[in-house]
């Protein structure tokens, strides 16, 4: 049987903050301290968030991987904390992603992540972030 050549994937980093709408809760994290910001995200833990800028494309992004070849691989790469972390998965699960990897860097920044990652592109909420 013949080997079958590897499927080129590519790889989307994206920001908590452009896939769910974290607008709300990212005021807290600028006026307080991450104390409050934590304790907001574990009071709405089982709160999944509303879609964010860029949730739209990726669906279309998942949808090349509907024959079951994952050519499209979108990982989370967020400032955010590991306990904001669980209610991003939390709402990656309500909202049937099939987003299974992320890496939350507790207010470093992200861009460090993207070679560890393979990661072809970077979308974020922070131009800055992307800048860089």
């Amino acid at each position: 049987m013949p080997d079958t050549p590897a499927v080129e994937q590519l790889v989307v980093a994206i920001s908590s903050r452009a896939l769910f709408d974290f607008e709300e809760e990212n005021k807290v994290f600028e006026t307080a301290d991450d104390r409050s910001y934590m304790r907001l995200q574990l009071d709405r833990i089982e709160q999944p968030a509303k879609p964010g800028v860029a949730y739209r494309l990726v669906r279309k992004l998942e949808a090349f991987n509907a024959d079951g070849v994952k050519r499209v691989d979108v990982v989370i790469l967020s400032r955010n904390d590991p306990v904001s972390g669980l209610r991003v998965f939390k709402s990656v699960e309500k909202a049937s992603l099939s987003i299974e990897r992320g890496v939350f860097t507790r207010g470093r920044a992200p861009f460090g992540y993207l070679e560890a990652l393979k990661a072809n592109l970077f979308l974020s909420a922070n131009g800055d972030d992307v800048r860089a």
